[in-house]
């Protein structure tokens, strides 16, 4: 049973994963997460706030999103409290390269262009076999229309794909008025990738302490099905490979993801509920359906129930809307 696939130019030998965060953090997690079936992990990210923390020169680093700079740096952890620093994460890529055997795709989340960006090119030298930019901007500027929120993606891809020449996926939330519009902006500014969505992690208000405060919630299983969605209309307009995450929890998802377009699926939130055995579950399950549905390949199934091959196209846009209400018992 043939599972590979290519995804940013590397030849996964599946779909599966692991998505930056808790788990990519770590030498000997990372070694489990290979021993369980993963074709590839993309490690926690490198933020701009800690690159600009190292280099003392924190003022105004989000000029382009907050109007509270100052209160925000009371949320800005000390240096020590951070497991890698900008030279530690450095360091951290080529300890992944030289312990595993799949690939290792390094990730740099921030949000302004700037001189924190050259860490793209260093986590290049450093051995990364790819570059997640993970772009987490809250535009709250009554004045900026949404086009200048476009501008800010463009610029940083633009920015780091010229420092690079390893692949570049851009990761990237689902509030944009024309995502579709989006997407191929990225696509022709030479996004080796998409990864659809970015969790945009929202905060709580503590009643007691009358604070804001950050409350961390997993994804769940129904998540899916945005990604799906953009990943069917997407697959086959633009030339980036489409990455799935959020709500990758099942077999079935990893499989309807590939039937949707997608070159690869994430997980984590998954891993991080039912341990890292859950990914050899998946896989196992993945293979199974294959064998009973009499398929050889993934490459068979990629892309065959997207909007552009499916018999149901409307079914991805307003049809799905109306049959949706109209089922409910």
């Amino acid at each position: 049973m043939d599972l590979s696939t290519e995804y940013l130019g590397l030849n996964l030998k599946n779909p599966l994963v692991a998505s930056a965060g808790p788990l990519t953090k770590d030498l000997d997690t990372l070694r489990h997460l290979e021993d369980a079936g993963l074709s590839a992990v993309v490690l926690e990210s490198l933020f701009e706030e800690q690159i600009r923390h190292e280099e003392h020169a924190l003022d105004h680093f989000l000029t382009a999103g907050t109007e509270s700079f100052a209160e925000a740096l009371s949320y800005f952890p000390e240096t020590e409290e951070y497991r890698h620093g900008p030279d530690e994460y450095l360091e951290y890529i080529r300890k992944a390269k030289a312990s595993l055997s799949i690939p290792v795709i390094a990730s740099l989340n921030g949000v302004s262009a700037g001189g924190w960006m050259d860490y793209a090119k260093k986590m290049q030298a450093a051995g990364a076999d790819a570059l997640e930019l993970n772009i987490y901007y809250i535009a709250t500027d009554t004045e900026k229309p949404g086009s200048a929120v476009e501008a800010v993606y463009l610029e940083n891809l633009k920015t780091v794909k010229s420092a690079v020449s390893i692949p570049v996926a851009v990761k990237l939330g689902p509030y944009f008025s024309s995502l579709a519009h989006m997407a191929s902006q990225l696509d022709k500014a030479r996004a080796d990738g998409l990864v659809l969505f970015n969790r945009f992690y929202q905060p709580d208000i503590d009643l007691e302490e009358l604070e804001i405060v950050p409350d961390l919630v997993l994804s769940s299983a129904g998540e899916m099905r945005l990604p799906l969605r953009w990943i069917a209309i997407l697959y086959g307009r633009i030339q980036a490979d489409l990455a799935a995450t959020s709500g990758v929890f099942k077999a079935e998802d990893v499989l309807k993801m590939v039937m949707a377009g997608a070159s690869a699926t994430c997980v984590c939130s998954a891993l991080l509920i039912h341990g890292i055995k859950r990914a050899a579950e998946i896989l196992k399950g993945v293979e199974r359906w294959m064998e009973d549905h009499e398929y050889d390949s993934l490459k068979q199934m990629k892309g065959s129930l997207s909007q552009k091959n499916c018999p149901q196209p409307a079914a991805f846009e307003r049809a799905n809307y109306m049959k949706a209400l109209q089922s409910y018992k």
